[in-house]
């Protein structure tokens, strides 16, 4: 096993006709209450929107999966999480959106680095998964 096999790092960005504080609260809205599957399934997330305050799946009588922390809250333009995300073995990540304002709108950045044992099927799907998110910001952004 290599270093290569231990880490991930994918970032990605898009380009949103709207103002970065109509982004950071589409994107937060996203992130929990809309969060969901490519075929519409909810996920049924909650995210705790302060420094300190979790990510995590709720699924009812004190059940659920914890994706991660927020280490930083900066609106409109930076939120950091930590933590395994969707990854129950051995990893931990790191999750940074950042909004620039631009002409014409925003850039939302993304970028989600991870060190750990990573499953092959995570490591295949993770960049579909993060492109279909910011496609969805940018959807309710926009509208």
């Amino acid at each position: 096993m290599n270093l290569d096999d231990l880490t991930l790092d994918v970032s990605q960005e898009i380009q949103i006709k709207a103002a970065p504080g109509d982004v950071f609260r589409s994107l937060l809205k996203r992130l929990a209450e809309e969060n969901a599957t490519h075929d519409g399934k909810s996920l049924a997330m909650v995210l705790e929107a302060w420094p300190g305050g979790r990510w995590f799946r709720d699924l009812g009588d004190q059940q659920g999966h914890l994706w991660g922390f927020v280490q930083v809250f900066k609106p409109p333009t930076l939120l950091e999480i930590h933590g395994p995300m969707f990854m129950s073995y051995p990893a931990t990540g790191h999750l940074q959106f950042r909004i620039n304002q631009v002409s014409g709108g925003a850039t939302l950045s993304l970028r989600h680095r991870v060190l750990g044992l990573i499953d092959p099927e995570h490591r295949k799907g993770v960049g579909a998964g993060w492109a279909l998110l910011l496609e969805k910001v940018k959807e309710r952004s926009e509208e």
